[in-house]
């Protein structure tokens, strides 16, 4: 079995996913992680798959038919899992910059992105938009948990951040 990465994005409709996932099963691959999203009309996806090696050819062949439909690939092997798992939500009134921040930040840490989701949306009260990022990091040494927290809090008195322990 040899395991992809693939991306795909078309114009979203009903009914894409089990297109997508119908040629998977089809062509004897095992669907192992993904991320779905529908952004501004695009369907997009980012899917980790296992598919004996004889069936690739002919899974990428019935995606590139799927009507409107791009897509990259890449062949991957499992990752080495990091110590500790973190997941963050931060929140701070939108302004261009803030992903740059927030990405400076916990890069000068030396601590890795695992997943990093944004939305924009408006304060309940006030209507002002506010930017919130939900993201999870992988620390091999939890010593860095105070010294990131201490880091995003500079980015402006406006952030608020929450933790959840993932362990």
């Amino acid at each position: 079995m040899l395991r992809y990465l693939i991306t795909l994005q078309a114009p979203d409709r009903t009914g894409l996913v089990e297109q997508i996932a119908h040629a998977v099963s089809r062509h004897g691959g095992n669907w192992l992680d993904s991320e779905l999203r529908h952004i501004d009309g695009i369907f997009a996806a980012i899917i980790v798959l296992e598919i004996p090696s004889d069936n690739w050819d002919g899974l990428i062949e019935n995606l590139e038919y799927i009507e409107g439909l791009t897509l990259t690939h890449a062949s991957t092997r499992a990752a080495k899992r990091p110590a500790h798992k973190r997941s963050y939500t931060l929140v701070a009134y939108d302004r261009p910059g803030l992903v740059l921040d927030i990405s400076n930040k916990i890069n000068a840490l030396g601590i890795n992105i695992e997943h990093f989701s944004t939305q924009l949306e408006s304060a309940s009260h006030t209507g002002v938009p506010l930017f919130r990022a939900t993201f999870v990091l992988g620390l091999e040494e939890l010593s860095k948990q105070e010294l990131l927290a201490e880091s995003l809090y500079l980015i402006g008195d406006d952030v608020l951040l929450d933790q959840i322990i993932n362990d």
